[in-house]
Formats: structure tokens, sequence, C-alpha cells
């Protein structure tokens, strides 16, 4: 698989990108990268590394779509932008998928108007495997959508139970909505609508709700919720597991006894790190699309490259997008019969 790679979207750019293809290439996860940008800057940081030569290839990129720039505009207006060119890398057929650690907003939209939607898909969503005490599972939107209504989610559903199969090989994954309670008549309009419509459709594995305390618990092979919601959520989940590893080390930082302590915990916590750890899973698809984005986070290392570009070899694989688009081809041969 080839896989176009937004070279200067993190926080880093370029190091931790020039690295993770290395890595990828060296660990065989893919057959090619193709790095985009500054074409001076990456053959400079190229030039640290040993690697096949023939599996990496620059592309030239003149400018750079940042952080604080208009998503929407900077998409449109930026089109030799290192993300807005690897995305086109994809469309043309070049790669295979494509990878960006930089504006999720702008790969989103920049995604949106190159690639375009699956036919049939309302709206696309960002799509995470997140960590749970008994394996992954797969959340969706995490922040493509603010405000969705009940058609939208049961599709948000439809796409997350697909992307279930796929990537974890699982027959018939269980889906559940995120919510305020466990009973059907618990939440907003939105969330009691949703419920109703997932609960009747025979098509998906539904389970019902799903409270914020049991998210981690593994309970659910796929987490349904707005994109508020969903990045509410998220941020909230990263923000308290920074919390807890910084308050321990302070903790174990008081005295002997407790550096002891820390001592023998060390196989314990770098367990855990390792399971809360974002760079396991590289970064998110924004689903429903004609295509393979992978949205990574700003604050990639070269772990979370390797991993992202992994990530989207592996999707690339499997026919995904192709077995999701006869899916909603299927379903509307069926609605106009």
């Amino acid at each position: 698989m080839r896989i176009a790679l937004d070279a200067f979207g993190s926080d880093k750019a370029p190091f931790p990108e020039v690295e993770g293809a290395v890595l990828a290439i060296k660990e065989n996860l893919c057959s090619k990268v193709y790095l985009v940008g500054d074409e001076k800057i990456l053959n400079q940081e190229l030039a640290k590394y040993y690697y096949d030569k023939e599996k990496i290839e620059v592309v030239h990129a003149s400018e750079v779509i940042g952080m604080t720039d208009v998503p929407a505009e900077a998409a449109r207006k930026k089109k030799d932008s290192s993300m807005v060119k690897a995305i086109h890398l994809h469309k043309d057929g070049l790669a295979d998928g494509v990878v960006s650690a930089g504006n999720s907003g702008a790969m989103m939209a920049a995604s949106l108007f190159v690639l375009g939607r699956i036919k049939g898909v309302l709206r696309p969503a960002i799509a995470i495997t997140f960590p749970t005490k008994s394996g992954s599972e797969i959340i969706l939107d995490v922040g493509a959508n603010t405000d969705c209504d009940a058609e939208q989610m049961v599709q948000f559903a439809e796409l997350g139970s697909m992307y279930s199969k796929f990537i974890d090989k699982i027959e018939r994954p269980r889906v559940s909505l995120l919510n305020i309670g466990e009973e059907d008549k618990k939440g907003n309009e939105l969330t009691k609508e949703v419920y109703k419509h997932l609960a009747s459709q025979t098509s998906i594995n539904f389970i019902g709700n799903i409270e914020g305390k049991d998210i981690l618990k593994g309970v659910t092979d796929v987490i349904v919720c707005d994109g508020f919601t969903g990045n509410v959520m998220l941020k909230t989940v990263e923000g308290a597991a920074i919390a807890i590893f910084e308050i321990l080390k302070e903790q174990f930082a008081k005295d002997w006894i407790a550096k002891i302590g820390a001592l023998l915990s060390v196989p314990v916590f770098n367990y855990l790190k390792k399971k809360l750890d974002h760079t396991e899973y590289g970064g998110a698809l924004l689903i429903g699309l004609k295509g393979i984005p992978i949205v990574s986070h700003g604050r990639s290392n070269s772990k979370a490259i390797k991993n992202a570009i992994k990530l989207a070899s592996r999707l690339a694989e499997t026919g995904f997008i192709e077995q999701s688009s006869k899916y909603f081809e299927r379903k509307k041969d069926e609605v106009q019969s």
C-alpha cells in the first residue's frame, strides 16, 4: 500500500513525519510513502536516516496550512499546501490513503472538497479507536459535526459497525448510544429519537445506551454520539489521564518510601501508560468519504505517525471504502423498490 503523508502538519513538523515514514518503511507497514512538503527541508532530514530510497518519495509543496488558519478557507485557497497536495495524491490514485497531523478542521474540509462523500452518506464523521479495559472500541463522531439529527446519527452507527467489522474483524459488532442513562426514556429529544431508530434497525446489533462511566469498560464495540458530545468526552478522558499521571508523579516524589513504591509499580504504570497512549492508534478515520483520510493529533510523535500510516494501509487493504459504497448503494435500491 502507498500512503501520502502531509509532512508539515504536526506541531513539531517535519521531524515526527520524516522519522515516522522511515519507521513505517523499515517495519514494512506499507510499500511506499509520499512525503509532501518543502523538498529542501525534507531531503535534509531524510539524509539523517538509512532507509530504502525507492520507498520514500518527496513531493514538493510550497504552502502549509497552520493550526490557526480558517479550515474551509485554507482548504480552498492553499491548493499548493502539503495537506491538500497529499489528499490529491490519494484522489488521483497515486496513494491508497492519506495521513495528516495538521489542522483537523482543514483536513476535514479539504478531504470533503477533494475526495467527496460516499453516495448516500449524509455527513462524514471522525471515528477514533479508543482503548478500553478489555481491548478497544470505535467512537464516532468525535468532532466533525457539532449538530446532528437522528438520521445522521443512525448512519454513524452503520458506518461504525462496518468499520468495526473490517478493522477489528468482529462479525456482528455491538453498537451503543452515548447517553446520560441506560434506560430508553433517558436523554434529550435527539437521543430518544435516535434510540428508537437504532432499536428498529435489524442490520445493526444495537445493545442500548451507554453512560460515560462505562466507556472504558469495553462492554461494547461501537459508541455513537454527536460530534459536540464526542469531542468533549474525548478531551475530558485525555485530560483526566494526563492529570492522574501527573498527580501520581508528584506523590511518588514526596519521600523515599513513596519512591520505593514507585519503583515497584513501574511495570504496572508502563502497562497503563501504553494502554492509554494515543500514539498506539496513530489517528482517526474521516469516515464516510470516498477515500481513507487519517487525522492524527497535532502533538503526534514519530510512533504516532508510523501507526497512522499503518492504520491507513490496513484500511486500504481491507477494501473498506468499496464495501461501504456498495452497502449504501444497496440500501438506496431497497428504499426505491
